[in-house]
């Protein structure tokens, strides 16, 4: 019984595997030479990218002009930007919420 069960491991992960292989010919090479003209976005940029991501989002549905993330920036220091900009949401979020629990309890 043990036998079948590794027999069974080993099968659905050779075929995960395969599938993998499979797909991931069907990936698309993007051309974005024409994004990465122009300003390049540093720390600041993704500060400010985060905080108005919600924002940007909601957009996104509408217009196809309009990304969350910039295509243009430096790497890590965008990035860290970008994540310290967007987590302000959720340190506000929560504020709002204790208020409301504290003023339940009263």
């Amino acid at each position: 019984m043990k036998t079948f069960k590794n027999q069974k491991t080993i099968i659905l992960l050779l075929v995960g595997f395969i599938s993998l292989i499979f797909f991931s010919a069907c990936a698309n090479k993007e051309v974005v030479d024409a994004c990465l003209e122009g300003q390049t976005y540093g720390f600041w940029g993704g500060l400010l990218h985060g905080i108005i991501a919600p924002f940007d989002l909601i957009a996104m549905l509408f217009r196809d002009d309009v990304t969350v993330y910039a295509q243009n920036n430096n790497g890590a220091w965008y990035a860290f930007g970008f994540i310290i900009g967007s987590g302000g949401w959720g340190i506000l979020g929560s504020k709002g919420a204790d208020s409301k629990r504290k003023r339940r309890k009263c």
